[in-house]
């Protein structure tokens, strides 16, 4: 069944989150090859709770700097030098969900950028977006670069307040499935069930399909809002 990447246009989009329902909706194993920041919890620590992960599915960094800075700044601090051969896929018996950091083209080193590692993997991605202002031009920049590198795209998902126009036009102009949309919340959720989502062009990949629907916590901003076409509901619940 093989790798699938998380990547985001930026910073703080819900990569985590989103991560995290794709580990428990395919019984995945998580990576997160490069760890900036110590403060917890820290990603794979978020995964391993939302997800109700057991500690063999959530794979050890290959590295973890004390800065939440990009990587090849947070290494440089620590007088580390980051070995590409260190970031190799890991060898693991179940599907993988990989999730990089900040954005598709944050520096790893001075010469290599998580896109390019991407494209190394041979991994197909997910781009996760906010849907404030700005998303059009960022998710495009962001797809581009990725298949300017051969990055399969599987689709991409939105974070944040409804903007329907800002989300038709990205799948519209860049040709992507449009996987649906995470409202932003007061605080974080636990998810309580598998979180289904429209994982075009993996089926293959992967055992049969899942099918179904599952139920939300509760009406409005607690569901995942997924696209007319094909996406159905997850039920999300706070801790």
């Amino acid at each position: 069944m093989g790798a699938l990447v998380v990547t985001g246009t930026d910073t703080d989009v819900g990569k985590t989150v989103f991560a995290a329902s794709l580990v428990q909706a395919l019984g995945a194993a998580y990576w997160k090859p490069i760890q900036c920041g110590v403060e917890p919890p820290i990603d794979s620590e978020r995964v391993a709770l939302l997800a109700a992960a057991d500690a063999d599915r959530v794979l050890p960094e290959a590295y973890r700097f004390k800065l939440p800075r990009s990587p090849h700044f947070a290494a440089e601090q620590e007088a580390v030098t980051i070995d590409p051969q260190r970031l190799r896929l890991p060898a693991c018996d179940l599907p993988l969900v990989i999730e990089g950091a900040g954005g598709a083209l944050v520096p790893v080193t001075r010469r290599l950028l998580f896109a390019d590692l991407f494209a190394a993997w041979k991994a197909p991605a997910i781009v996760v977006a906010r849907t404030r202002l700005g998303t059009i031009n960022h998710s495009l920049l962001t797809i581009e670069s990725l298949r300017a590198r051969g990055v399969p795209l599987l689709g991409i998902a939105f974070v944040g307040d409804p903007e329907e126009d800002s989300e038709a036009t990205i799948a519209e102009i860049a040709q992507v499935k449009r996987l649906g949309r995470l409202p932003l919340l007061a605080q974080l959720l636990v998810l309580p069930a598998v979180a289904y989502l429209a994982l075009v062009g993996w089926s293959s990949r992967r055992r049969s399909s899942r099918t179904g629907v599952l139920p939300t916590a509760s009406a409005g901003r607690t569901g995942w809002r997924g696209s007319t076409s094909s996406t159905p509901s997850a039920g999300w619940r706070r801790w």
